[in-house]
């Protein structure tokens, strides 16, 4: 792991960036002593992690005396796109507009994404408990799909948050009742991407004895900035 830049922030959060190999991530640490618990933060289908609504989390998870790691997904923000994934963007984007179906073009994107980006958070995940100002457990926080799969794959995910907001493709919706650790999903109740029903089968089939549902009235992008502190609360209760 190689870092490129650092800058504290107004909050005392330390912001990094760094580089593992091809991978781009940020990492925010609290002004603390003492080692951190660890949050991986995903953004919803592979959008950057230099998108605002992401950093506005990660900073103030970060104050809230976590560190907090976000990475590029393969084919997303600051690296190289095949032509397989512009492809696939252009295809999605003719459905929209054209008001036809979008799972089997969705499935054909997000399917991939998800089986390149979990070994990339195992490995950057390795390299982040090296620092000495990270400590456990770890927690997950963010895009649904990869969180399936990392809490299935990976034994040091202690607790997630999952966003309802972004395709699951059908292997995770299916691995689902492998998951068992504390869980917390957020629905948003009239996301105009994310079919309800779809949201409440996939809370219904996760595995885990102790896991919540909050859904709030409004779209796609309205989560409520309370749920970020019924979250940390959450991670409080799991990870401290």
């Amino acid at each position: 792991m190689h870092f490129t830049s650092a800058q504290r922030l107004d909050d005392g959060v330390l912001e990094r960036e760094f580089t593992l190999g091809e991978i781009p991530g940020t990492l925010w640490t609290p002004e603390s002593a003492a080692p951190a618990p660890l949050i991986l933060m995903a953004h919803n289908n592979g959008l950057p992690k230099a998108a605002a609504r992401l950093v506005a989390r990660a900073r103030h998870t970060a104050a809230y005396g976590y560190a907090v790691a976000a990475i590029d997904a393969p084919g997303c923000g600051d690296r190289p796109r095949s032509a397989a994934d512009e492809q696939a963007r252009a295809g999605l984007r003719r459905a929209v507009q054209a008001g036809e179906p979008v799972d089997d073009i969705f499935e054909s994107f997000i399917g991939p994404l998800v089986e390149k980006a979990v070994p990339e958070w195992r490995s950057t995940l390795d390299a982040l408990l090296t620092l000495p100002e990270i400590g456990g457990p770890v927690g997950y926080s963010g895009w649904a799909a990869v969180g399936i799969r990392l809490a299935v794959v990976e034994p040091r995910i202690a607790a997630a948050g999952f966003f309802a907001g972004g395709y699951v493709p059908r292997a995770q919706r299916e691995e689902a009742r492998q998951v068992t650790i504390p869980l917390l999903l957020l629905l948003q109740w009239d996301d105009e991407g994310n079919p309800r029903q779809r949201a409440l089968d996939l809370f219904d089939a996760f595995g885990s004895k102790e896991k919540t549902l909050h859904a709030n009235m409004g779209g796609h992008t309205g989560t409520p900035w309370f749920e970020l502190e019924d979250g940390g609360r959450f991670f409080d209760r799991h990870l401290k």
